[in-house]
């Protein structure tokens, strides 16, 4: 599975006003690797800068006189994310922002070239409610370092993100990736692997433990005075079962 990790940097908040794309940075996973694959631009708005959003990013209309205007880079950035899982941090400011940018040179919505979003800022409310989840944030709870980060850039966040995003969705499956990951030398490709040879063990409660159990469930049921909701089988009626 091939995503594409996204960020952006603007003139200000609102593209709907007029504010303008500056600086897109993307980085490239491939099966949850990072690839090393990455596009990054500074884009000349044509347009001032609000000073609160220099104040964030501390890119200056000098410093972006002489970069490319969005039209020059829209195609590579197209086909850098053509068909790829989009993985973006408040995904409809970006996209907002990107929608725009074709729009104005009458192309269709840079939303359609990717095959899917995935909002990691929704995604952390999900898992994080009540808390803060900025990409800061993100990074101190999931121990992402961000020592190096003193102002906002696309492709420093895009990276923070990717890193963020592999934290936050890793599973009981990447034990398996994990163990791949140890046998595996630099520079070698796995597309698959064989794991007959993988037993994974169950281990059955014993007499003891089922017996300390049952225990528990019916002093839960006494202290409720009957209203819990779970039934005990007899043996006999568990054995039909």
């Amino acid at each position: 599975m091939r995503q594409i990790v996204l960020d952006t940097e603007t003139t200000g908040l609102n593209h709907a006003t007029g504010d303008r794309l500056i600086e897109i940075g993307c980085v490239e996973l491939v099966n949850r690797r990072l690839t090393g694959r990455h596009l990054h631009f500074y884009v000349n708005p044509e347009r001032d800068i609000h000073e609160d959003a220099i104040a964030v990013h501390g890119i200056t209309l000098d410093f972006l006189a002489d970069k490319p205007k969005f039209a020059e880079i829209v195609n590579d950035v197209r086909d850098f994310v053509q068909d790829a899982e989009l993985i973006i941090h408040n995904a409809p400011f970006d996209l907002g922002f990107l929608d725009m940018e074709f729009q104005r040179l009458d192309l269709p919505p840079f939303r359609q070239h990717a095959s899917n979003v995935i909002d990691t800022l929704r995604e952390a409310r999900q898992m994080f409610p009540g808390k803060r989840n900025s990409l800061d944030a993100l990074c101190d709870r999931l121990g992402v370092s961000n020592s190096h980060r003193t102002l906002h850039g696309a492709l420093l966040d895009a990276e923070l993100l990717a890193e963020v995003y592999l934290a936050m969705t890793r599973g009981q499956n990447s034990l398996v990736i994990d163990m791949l990951d140890g046998a595996a030398t630099d520079g070698e490709t796995r597309s698959t692997a064989d794991l007959s040879a993988m037993t994974l063990p169950v281990l059955l409660a014993s007499e003891a433990e089922i017996s300390a159990h049952m225990g528990v469930l019916k002093e839960l049921d006494k202290a409720s005075g009957g209203k819990t909701v779970w039934q005990e089988a007899s043996p006999a009626e568990a054995a039909t079962q």
